[in-house]
């Protein structure tokens, strides 16, 4: 390539200092030739400036979060603190690969959006996960949820975020799902670019701010408000069902269950074999929330 455009890498953390350098490193080390930045965004937590760095080609800029409280306010916050002409985002326990923005800019084209596989990973497992196809459409989106297009995997150009299909939603409740919801209003911009190759490394642990069983008074706020945003879900019946069955699994956990009970129905109704909706009904019947988590967990999957 004759122009390799500026990149502003995006990490929100909190109370993880002990991970973020080694995020840091795999950020700085890319085999990328063009410059770098990385805006290292402390959210609810204060800024500490001894991770901030420059070197030529590369720098580390700390700030803290001066938007809403929450990952989508600190991200949103390290998008509108510098004015790389690309910007990514990366969370503060993931690792990238160093070929990862040099193989994804030059996959990008002209286009807006671009992701790649991962591979999840801890001291005694490790699971690939990748997208086959090299464009992911707004359909595909709806159909599916897709996780392996992970956030840590988002290449995007900064004028078709901020100028195009917008910011990370700062509305959803708890700030729950809005990866997947950005996914879908950059996928109504256009088709996006995906590479099935593993770009990014996920470290699989049990510290997550949204743990099913933690926070699943959140998560059922949020799927709904995403059901109510996006009519589209009408005509996707397996993919309405992914989102109702994780509501049904979250009110169940709650002990919500009549709530579970209605979801579970409208779940079947959509897509009979949709596991959710059984697992929410063992959840109802007595089973252990967060056995089944952790179980599904050691899997390499989620609810």
């Amino acid at each position: 390539m004759d122009h390799w455009p500026a990149i502003t890498a995006v990490i929100p953390t909190r109370n993880r200092t002990g991970l973020l350098q080694e995020t840091i490193d795999s950020i700085l080390g890319q085999d990328y030739p063009g410059e770098l930045t990385c805006v290292a965004v402390f959210d609810q937590s204060p800024p500490d400036g001894s991770f901030a760095r420059e070197t030529p080609g590369r720098r580390v800029v700390v700030t803290a979060n001066t938007r809403n409280p929450g990952i989508a306010g600190a991200r949103n916050t390290g998008v509108l603190s510098d004015d790389g002409e690309l910007v990514a985002f990366c969370d503060d326990t993931d690792l990238w690969l160093p070929h990862k923005l040099r193989s994804q800019v030059t996959a990008l084209g002209t286009g807006h959006f671009v992701t790649c596989g991962v591979e999840l990973f801890n001291d005694e497992v490790s699971f690939p996960r990748s997208v086959a196809a090299p464009s992911v459409t707004l359909e595909d989106l709806l159909r599916k949820q897709l996780p392996s297009m992970h956030p840590s995997t988002y290449l995007m150009r900064r004028d078709a975020m901020v100028n195009g299909f917008g910011l990370v939603s700062e509305e959803l409740p708890g700030g729950y799902g809005e990866d997947y919801e950005l996914l879908l209003r950059a996928a109504r911009f256009g088709p996006i670019t995906n590479l099935a190759e593993t770009g990014v490394r996920l470290r699989l642990h049990n510290s997550s701010y949204f743990s099913i069983v933690k926070t699943c008074g959140t998560i059922s706020s949020a799927l709904r408000w995403m059901l109510e945003r996006y009519p589209e879900f009408a005509g996707a019946p397996s993919g309405y069902a992914q989102l109702s069955g994780k509501i049904a699994f979250a009110e169940a956990t709650l002990g919500h269950t009549s709530q579970a009970l209605r979801w579970v129905g409208r779940t079947v109704r959509r897509r009979p074999w949709e596991p959710r909706a059984y697992l929410a009904l063992a959840v109802a019947a007595g089973v252990p929330a967060d056995a089944i988590v952790s179980r599904l967990h050691r899997m390499g999957r989620g609810i």
